[in-house]
């Protein structure tokens, strides 16, 4: 009998509680003037400075992690970006290793790193673009220095590999 009784007062008070939000009766809304929202209108980056966007999108998302915020790597265990004599030795190959990984030892500012690195992007475009932004946040490289795409036009991208 309890259960009952429990189960009409809870029935009862939800019909209440649903019966007594209609706010009097009436049906008018009072709804605020619409005002028209303006889609904020960005202009349209091209060029170097797209490329330099994209590339840094890509380190933000990849190579951070690794190399770290400043490009110095982690000593022993990461090789630095940032003044990499490695790199700066030949771009064309940090383009390569950008787009196919690297299994090899790096002799990096006199210290030996053995880590291996797996392809982080999968078309050249990506690759300039990291490789630029790089170059030219990390490296101080004036855009006329920067690689371009013309550059790594015979870098071979080789499939990944599943292992």
């Amino acid at each position: 009998m309890k259960r009952y009784t429990i189960l009409a007062i809870l029935t009862a008070g939800a019909a209440f509680l649903f019966t007594s939000c209609g706010g009097g009766g009436t049906t008018e809304t009072t709804e605020a003037p619409k005002q028209e929202i303006k889609e904020e209108v960005k202009p349209e980056v091209s060029g170097l400075a797209a490329q330099l966007a994209q590339g840094e999108k890509i380190y933000k998302e990849k190579c951070i992690v690794c190399h770290m915020a400043d490009a110095k790597g982690v000593a022993n265990a990461f090789p630095p970006l940032a003044g990499s004599d490695y790199l700066l030795a030949d771009l064309k190959r940090g383009v390569a290793q950008t787009l196919n990984g690297s299994h090899e030892v790096m002799v990096v500012n006199g210290v030996s790193y053995n880590a291996p690195m797996v392809p982080q992007v999968q078309t050249k475009e990506d690759a300039v673009a990291v490789i630029n932004y790089v170059l030219k946040t990390f490296n101080g490289f004036t855009d006329d220095k920067l690689v371009k795409m013309e550059d790594v036009a015979d870098i071979e991208i080789k499939p990944m590999q599943v292992k």
